[in-house]
């Protein structure tokens, strides 16, 4: 695996940060989220009780063991987008994935840990024509579209591009929708095929979002068979994202649909853009509650509102796109069980939609300085947050065991 670690002890911390700059390597029997009740202890001492994150890297690995394990013919190309984290990257680097990148600077951050372009798919399908360009400076050769204009671009700026036509596929069930964004129709792919032919451009595979039932992995073999038609050397399926409900029940769909389609003896490599199923459960948050009111509600019923150091517009704006409330794990031990309140949870701007969701969740009576626990939170968490009001969003410490630690010091 080719990959630059740029040094184990390279700091990812801000000045004056009091979090180490190293990875912290678990001791036997430790586990990620111990150092999360670690850390809460430790700054439960202190008037600074900044909201942070811990992250398992040893779930990454496992995630990225799971997946190959259900999906044999399916290699993934990680979707930077969900979490870019240098640490994240260096990991999947060191276990051979390939990368997903949507922009320029995606693609900078992968080929700086020593990629090479063949492990990187642009799969933006809507490309900025500087991006191409770069692409085309770096070897990323990789690109998907699903339009006549982007060939335009593609054919001026990056003639030498090995193509993937997109797809509209059903995706009603994926937990993001992106139909509407993306997708050509299948009666605008014959079109489409032929126009890059007419280009020079060749396309050799399909893509799909994965969000959606077995029939789309049908429809792409309806469009290679057109791509064939039209003088195009097809080899490429891809799945994509979007991976719904219990994974290895989708995954047993998906390996019948390729059997059925795509089978082995055809030479089509198959691969996907997971970004959720391996970032997930990877993160867990710890926040702390700044501020408290109780106010009536309706037939004099009493509700709790808890502000924290943390919400949407830092870590916690994927929340709000979620169909059920996250109900937090309270850090603070009873004398009995508890009397629940309906409670309201609201970051710490001054914006009053930041709130953590749009429906209340059920907790007991909490005090100003007590900590909540947010597990599995790290996807499309640190990658869309920003400093909105002058807060930042929630520092993010790794955690691994050696074992790991001594993957990513042997990788070249």
């Amino acid at each position: 695996t080719s990959t630059h670690l740029g040094g184990l002890k390279e700091s990812l911390r801000s000045p004056g940060s009091p979090w180490p700059a190293e990875l912290i390597v678990l001791g036997p029997g430790g586990s990620a989220r111990q150092e999360v009740l670690r850390k809460i202890q430790e700054l439960s001492d202190s008037v600074h009780r900044d909201p942070f994150m811990v992250a398992d890297l040893d779930m990454l690995a496992s995630r990225h063991a799971t997946f190959r394990q259900a999906l044999p013919r399916v290699w993934p190309f990680y979707a930077v987008k969900c979490n870019s984290s240098p640490w994240v990257l260096r990991v999947l680097a060191a276990l051979g994935t390939g990368f997903d990148c949507a922009s320029q600077v995606e693609l900078e951050q992968v080929l700086s840990l020593g990629v090479a372009p063949s492990r990187i798919i642009f799969a933006n399908p809507c490309k900025a024509s500087a991006h191409i360009q770069y692409a085309a400076r770096r070897g990323v050769k990789l690109l998907t579209f699903d339009s006549e204009e982007e060939l335009t671009k593609v054919a001026k700026h990056h003639p030498e591009a090995r193509l993937v036509l997109r797809i509209l596929a059903e995706d009603s069930k994926s937990r993001f929708p992106l139909n509407t964004k993306f997708g050509a129709s299948l009666e605008a792919c014959g079109h489409l095929l032929t126009r890059a032919r007419d280009l020079g451009l060749a396309v050799v595979g399909v893509s799909f979002h994965v969000g959606s039932d077995a029939q789309a992995i049908a429809d792409c073999r309806r469009v290679f068979e057109m791509g064939c038609g039209a003088g195009h050397h097809m080899s490429l399926l891809d799945l994509r994202g979007g991976f719904p409900g219990v994974f290895e029940e989708m995954a047993s769909v998906i390996n019948a649909a390729l059997a059925q389609d795509f089978p082995e003896d055809t030479g089509v490599e198959v691969i996907a853009e997971p970004g959720r199923f391996y970032m997930a459960s990877v993160c867990t948050a710890a926040v702390n509650i700044i501020g408290k009111k109780a106010v009536l509600g309706p037939g004099g019923h009493r509700r709790l509102l808890y502000y924290l150091n943390e919400g949407q517009y830092g870590s916690f704006r994927i929340f709000l796109r979620e169909p059920t409330p996250r109900t937090p794990i309270v850090v603070k031990e009873f004398l009995s069980e508890p009397h629940l309140f309906p409670c309201t949870l609201y970051g710490p701007t001054c914006d009053a939609f930041d709130r953590l969701s749009l429906e209340e969740v059920w907790l007991p009576e909490l005090d100003v300085g007590d900590w909540l626990i947010f597990p599995s939170v790290g996807a499309y968490t640190c990658s869309m947050s920003s400093t909105f009001n002058g807060f930042p969003p929630a520092y993010v410490c790794y955690a691994t065991v050696r074992q790991l630690r001594s993957l990513l010091e042997m990788a070249p």
